[in-house]
This record gives structure tokens, sequence and C-alpha cells, in this order.
């Protein structure tokens, strides 16, 4: 595979340890390669406007600016560019009280930082083929710890409430069970359709909400209630 071909990663993480593993493992794969990395996420926008990335792999918590803001300004330079790298929010659970805050700042998928290298490689894959990744254990895990984050009878939670008029009734049974992490395969089953039938689903509710991606609606069904943590 040609270099124009593959993949192109970027790296952030104030640990150069970290970046150097991530680095190893990404550039060991034929499908992709690292193109760049930085020690914050200030340093990250800077080089990420003259580097070109399709991923970027993405701390939490680092000096100067954090992952969440630096994830929020390169999801609105994707609303504006085309070819904007998506975002994998890297997180060590029991320490990144930021973690749902990335999510809703526009990251495509989250990862806890122990992730078994396929899981990583993986992801990186699902997202530059421009899915996101929601593993049905991580989303419970780290929704049910950052419960305190979501909007109770606020205006917030009112607003997110006037997104789901729209839906039918089925539409509301796949968004509740997007929302409890199964995927596409799973609700299939669950509902006894076809998997395009599902797809279909997902696609009428990204639209309908004004969602970006299946990230967004895990994120809309615990706002709206229709999942509760634990």
């Amino acid at each position: 595979m040609s270099e124009g071909e593959k993949i192109r990663v970027f790296l952030v993480d104030d640990q150069q340890l970290v970046r150097t593993g991530f680095r190893m493992l990404v550039d060991s794969q034929d499908d992709m390669a690292v193109v760049g990395e930085a020690g914050d996420g200030a340093a990250a926008l800077e080089l990420l406007e003259v580097t070109r990335a399709d991923v970027v792999l993405m701390d939490v918590r680092m000096p100067r600016l954090d992952g969440v803001e630096a994830t929020r300004r390169l999801a609105a330079r994707a609303e504006t560019a085309a070819g904007a790298p998506r975002v994998i929010v890297l997180t060590t659970f029991d320490l990144d009280e930021y973690a749902f805050a990335a999510i809703k700042a526009g990251a495509a998928a989250f990862l806890l930082k122990d992730a078994a290298p396929p899981d990583l490689l993986g992801a990186i894959r699902a997202v530059h083929g421009g899915d996101s990744v929601v593993a049905p254990s991580t989303t419970r895990r780290l929704l049910d710890h950052f419960a305190g984050s979501l909007p109770d009878h606020d205006a917030s939670g009112a607003a997110a409430h006037d997104r789901l008029d729209t839906l039918t009734d089925r539409e509301r049974e796949v968004l509740t069970l997007v929302g409890r992490g199964r995927s596409n395969t799973e609700i299939a089953a669950d509902l006894v359709v076809a998997e395009a039938t599902v797809k279909t689903h997902v696609s009428r509710i990204l639209a309908k909400t004004g969602s970006r991606d299946r990230v967004q609606l895990v994120v809309l069904a615990y706002e709206t209630g229709l999942v509760t943590p634990g």
C-alpha cells in the first residue's frame, strides 16, 4: 500500500513514552502511518493546520490546552473545511471527568487507554471509514460515571426532548437501543428485522435529530431519559 493510501494518524499526548508506544503500534500496520505528534492541544492545533491527518488520537488531560477544547476546535474546523480529521479521545476512566464533555465536543470515538491494541486499531479504521466507535461496555461505564454531567429538567434537557418530536415510535425504540450500546446487528436481532432496516432507521434518526454520528445519539438518549444511568 502506498503512503498516499494509508490512514494518516496524528498523536496528541503529553507523555512522550505514550506517544512512542502508539507510534510503534500504528506504524506496524500496513494500512496506516503516523504523520505527526504533539504534546498538548495547542501545539496539535497549530501542527494540524499544516499537516494532513485523517484521525487524531487525543489525550484528555494535557497542559496549555486540554483535549476537550482541542476536540471542540477541530470539530468546528470540520464544519467549515473538507478533510478535517476525526478525533478518537483516549481516556483513563478513573481520572478523566472531562471525557463526557469531549464526546459532546465532537469526538467520533472514545476508548480507555488500557484498550487492547486490536481495539484501538479497529477504532482508527472504523472512524476513518466514517463510523463512530461506541463500545457497549465502555459506553455504559463512562456515561454512568458521568451521569452528574447530564441535564435534568433545565432548558438544555427540554431542547434535547424537542429533537425527539419528529421520531416515529420505532425510531425511538432504535434510538433507545443505540443508547444502550447495542450494535446494528444486535438491534436487528432484538427487533427481528433486517440489519439494513436498522441502518435505515439510524440514518433517519441522525437526520431528524441533527446528530453528527452514533456517539451523539448515545448522548441524546441519555439526555432525554430514553436511557438512564445504571
